[in-house]
């Protein structure tokens, strides 16, 4: 059985590290409150900009684009967000449990026809781990979103894909929900999607009738590459709020078995105590018999 002085300090230790969790529960709660505003009030705005290219596309136009254009796969992208830092759960996890079955699929491809771009020091070191070589490293896109940042990955994508370098590009990221829910999306960034009209779960009928001004070539030039780059930055804004949310999640948790594991150390001590009272009084009265 544990000493008095034992229990203490493990009780002491416990009650150290639930300060721990319960402070950066409450760091991480202020960083979800500003990015859950940020992309509640962005998501709107990307699924309408994403409806009205998808819809032009899908017209009756004389104007093709090379992004609607799929090719047989010879080299794939993969654009995987994650985090920087840990202790937000299952969440970086998930995310390299997607990378791997995403890898998986295209194995046949060969390893170096399969490129990696880590948003988030957790999933770069999975993917070196793998055996890929990073192209870039983006963990200040994973911990502080910026447009500018994002656009250039964007630009980046679609200059290897207009040159054939590669052959379609795949996001997997997380999709924030609710502060409890956050939803591990993976789709399919390049070439564009036709069939997918939008995320939400009304579908409208296409409008065909377009009356383009100055021309479709002049739109479709400016629309699509503003659309690709609001996408990844949406994702990254999206991925962050993820974050934040699973790790206010974890740190409740862990805050939460503190608190039941200082309860049951406290019985325990309380219990060896009086258990140690009681033997000396025995032994008194032991003595005092004799």
């Amino acid at each position: 059985m544990a000493s008095l002085k034992e229990i203490k300090t493990r009780i002491n230790s416990v009650q150290s590290t639930r300060k721990i969790t319960s402070a950066m529960k409450m760091v991480a709660s202020a960083k979800l409150h500003k990015a859950q505003e940020a992309i509640e009030n962005m998501l709107p705005y990307q699924q309408q900009l994403t409806k009205i290219l998808t819809n032009f596309l899908s017209a009756d136009l004389p104007v093709q684009s090379p992004f609607v254009v799929e090719r047989e796969l010879k080299r794939v992208a993969v654009v995987a967000f994650s985090s920087n830092s840990s202790l937000c759960g299952a969440y970086n996890a998930n995310v390299q449990r997607m990378l791997l079955q995403t890898v998986a699929e295209y194995r046949e491809l060969g390893q170096d026809n399969i490129l990696i771009f880590p948003i988030g020091r957790k999933v770069e070191e999975a993917s070196n781990k793998m055996g890929f070589a990073s192209q870039g490293s983006f963990q200040t896109l994973a911990d502080k979103p910026s447009y500018l940042e994002a656009a250039a990955l964007a630009e980046k994508l679609m200059a290897m894909y207009l040159d054939k370098e590669i052959d379609r590009v795949d996001l997997v990221y997380h999709h924030f929900k609710s502060s409890g829910v956050q939803e591990l999306l993976r789709v399919r960034y390049l070439p564009i999607d036709l069939k997918s009209v939008s995320q939400s779960d009304e579908r409208e009928e296409l409008v065909s009738d377009y009356i383009v001004e100055p021309s479709a070539e002049l739109l479709i030039a400016n629309l699509i590459p503003t659309v690709l780059c609001q996408q990844i930055f949406t994702a990254a804004v999206d991925s962050n709020a993820s974050e934040h949310a699973a790790r206010v999640m974890a740190m409740q948790i862990a805050t939460d078995n503190a608190n039941e594991l200082i309860q049951e150390l406290t019985k325990q001590y309380n219990k060896t105590r009086q258990q140690t009272i009681t033997n000396e009084l025995l032994d008194i009265m032991g003595g005092s018999m004799k």
